[in-house]
Formats: structure tokens, C-alpha cells, sequence
């Protein structure tokens, strides 16, 4: 059995690597054979939320397309393809259509409301060719659904029945906490993308108040930047996938920041599931699905006001006991619900069961 993924991503991209690269290896092991393409090349993939880059950007664009007509072409290689988010970054739902029509198994995989318009300031004047409408369009066409929420999911039941619900997930025999103690200052850690600091920003305040309250304390932001003048016990740091899982293991409590509107409600919580598979309490947003992740006052926090996240934050600062509980409960919970482990036999299942219809 063989299988085309197409992806929007290489590797370094979270979103797939988490929702489709990670599962490769135990769907190789069960007879699937897995070719993954991706439209943006590593090096495209680079400069895409930067600012300019609009020949590079312009040029890695036709060379993706290009890539996709040609899998078209040879389409009859596979059984079926799986499809994350979308086949084509702009436009409507045309290569998926065509797969529709030439009788090509879909299954839609999707973990945001990208059904609703956004885009990244690097990239505002693509915002007249993208069309989210053409989401409905996918999940119509599609043998299955794959949703990373129940908001994403009662979505796409709207349009088709064939909807199952695979939370976004971390292999937690690799992800997991470091066997010694932690030594040195504590650190409130951030780790996320360019696309989604734009949260921290909503934070000064919080983060300045608990800097003055606490003399020793650090802030790391990994993979996104927060300004605070010259504050030197801020630091900012380049993503990294050889450095990510030691990134994450110098957090001693780690956050995640959204604001309540639609688009929050379909984001599937990946930053706190990451904390807690490494043992790291969390105090979260009480927005969209971290109500479901997030037991409080077991695993973390949830908050609604800026003076919330400055008293539990707080609090785990100045309770180690209590940090060390809560992120004892947090991998647990991880690993019985978000752990690649639970929920690749799930995804085994799907895929069989498209491919066996």
C-alpha cells in the first residue's frame, strides 16, 4: 500500500512534522509505504514569514505547483493521498477536485480554523488569492476527515460524516523530562513561531510585574521575539530542531497565551501538550481546547486576566513542590491522551480503512 502525503511544510514546520512526519516511521513498520511531498522547499520555507524575499518567495511558489502537477501526473503510484491542511496555499481547492474526480481516496487532515481568514504580516499581499472558503470544499471531496479538535471537527461534519477527531500529538519516549535537577534561576519559558509571538506582546505588562518581583527570575522565548528594552534576563532565541527538546528542558514553567476569538478555538493546543510531555507545568489561556488539556490547579493554570497570570505564575515561581506535582500529572496525562504512542494506531486505522473501502 502506498500513500502520498502532500504537506504545506518541510520538517521544520510544526504542524506536520507533529500531524503527519512523526507517524511515518510506525506506518513503514505496518506495510504503508509513505512518500511525503511538501510545497515549500527548507529553503523557502526559511523566508516565508519574513518580510520581502518576493522574488525567492514568487519562485518557490511556481516550483511547488510545478511539483504537484507532476504528482498528479503519476497519481496512479498511489492508493491514496493525505492531505494536511491544503494541497495549494493559494487559490480554491482545484488539486483536490481533480483527485476527487480521477476516484483518489482523500483524507484531510487539519489542525487550525483555516477556514477563517488570517494571514502573516510577511506575507499580507498574498491575502487576495488565498480563499479559505475552499476548506468546506476539501472536506466535501474527502473519503475522511481528520480534525485536531471537536471546534475543527463540528465544522467539518457540516460537510461531510466522515469526521474523526486525532489530537495533535508528541512521542513521548522521546520528549520527555531530564533525568537530573534542575539547577539555576527559574525560567518561564515561551516556544511556539513568528506566527504566533504576536500572544507574548499581550503580556508585557505580566512579564515586567514579575520580573520586579522576582530578582533571580529568567524569560525564554524560543522561536519568537518579545521586547522589553534591554532586559537581560530576557532571552530570545532561534528555533531549533536539533536544539528543541533542550530547549524545552531549561523551562520550569511553560506558557501559552492566545486570545479569545474563533480562530484560538480551532488552534489544538501543541505548545502545552509539548510542556507537559516534558514534565513542565503550564499555565495556559482558558480559551478553545486547552479547557480540555488543561485540568487546573492538576497539570497547570488556566487564566482570563492579566492579574491571573501574575498570581499563578506567581505561585509556581515560588513553589518548586508544586511545580515538580504538576508536571508530574501533566506527563501523565500525556502520555495516556496526547502521546504518539495512543494515537498512531488510530491514525493506522483511518488510513487502512480509506484504503479498504
Amino acid at each position: 500500500m502506498k500513500v502520498l502525503f502532500w504537506v504545506p511544510y518541510p520538517q521544520e514546520g510544526a504542524s506536520n512534522r507533529y500531524r503527519v512526519q512523526q507517524y511515518l516511521p510506525y506506518l513503514e513498520q505496518s506495510g504503508i509505504k509513505c512518500c511525503v511531498h511538501s510545497f515549500w522547499s527548507r529553503s523557502a520555507y526559511k523566508i516565508l514569514y519574513e518580510k520581502g524575499h518576493y522574488y525567492q518567495k514568487t519562485a518557490a511558489l511556481l516550483y511547488g505547483t510545478l511539483l504537484r502537477l507532476l504528482d498528479l501526473l503519476l497519481i496512479n503510484r498511489y492508493q491514496a493521498v493525505f492531505i494536511h491542511r491544503e494541497a495549494h496555499p493559494i487559490g480554491g481547492a482545484v488539486l483536490e477536485k481533480i483527485l476527487a474526480a480521477l476516484k483518489k481516496p482523500i483524507i484531510f487532515d487539519f489542525d487550525d480554523a483555516i477556514f477563517l481568514s488570517a494571514s502573516s504580516l510577511a506575507n499580507s499581499s498574498l491575502d487576495r488569492f488565498k480563499k479559505p472558503g475552499k476548506i468546506k470544499d476539501i472536506i466535501k471531496v474527502s473519503s475522511q476527515v481528520i480534525a485536531g479538535n471537536r471546534y475543527l471537527s463540528d465544522f467539518a461534519s457540516n460537510y461531510n460524516k466522515a469526521v474523526a477527531i486525532v489530537p495533535t500529538c508528541i512521542d513521548t519516549d522521546k520528549f520527555r523530562p531530564s533525568c537530573g535537577n534542575k539547577q539555576g534561576p527559574v525560567v518561564i519559558g515561551w516556544m511556539g513561531s513568528v506566527t504566533t509571538a504576536y500572544y507574548l506582546n499581550e503580556l508585557k505588562d505580566v512579564f515586567i510585574a514579575l520580573l520586579d518581583r522576582f530578582p533571580d527570575l529568567q524569560l525564554k522565548m524560543v522561536g519568537g521575539t518579545l521586547s522589553l528594552g534591554d532586559n537581560r534576563r530576557l532571552i530570545n532565541k532561534r528555533w531549533s530542531l536539533d536544539e528543541e527538546i533542550e530547549d524545552l528542558r531549561s523551562f520550569d514553567i511553560g506558557i501559552m497565551p492566545v486570545s479569545d476569538n474563533k480562530w484560538a478555538q480551532g488552534k489544538c493546543g501543541l505548545k502545552a501538550i509539548l510542556y507537559m510531555s516534558m514534565g513542565i507545568p503550564c499555565v495556559c489561556s482558558d480559551v478553545g481546547v486547552s479547557k480540555e488539556i488543561i485540568q487546573n490547579g492538576v497539570n497547570g493554570f488556566l487564566v482570563k486576566s492579566k492579574q491571573e497570570w501574575i498570581e499563578k505564575l506567581s505561585f509556581l515561581i515560588n513553589h518548586p513542590q508544586a511545580r515538580k506535582e504538576m508536571g508530574r500529572s501533566g506527563r501523565l496525562i500525556a502520555q495516556e491522551r496526547y502521546s504518539l504512542q495512543v494515537n498512531a494506531p488510530v491514525i493506522l486505522g483511518i488510513i487502512k480503512g480509506v484504503m479498504h473501502k
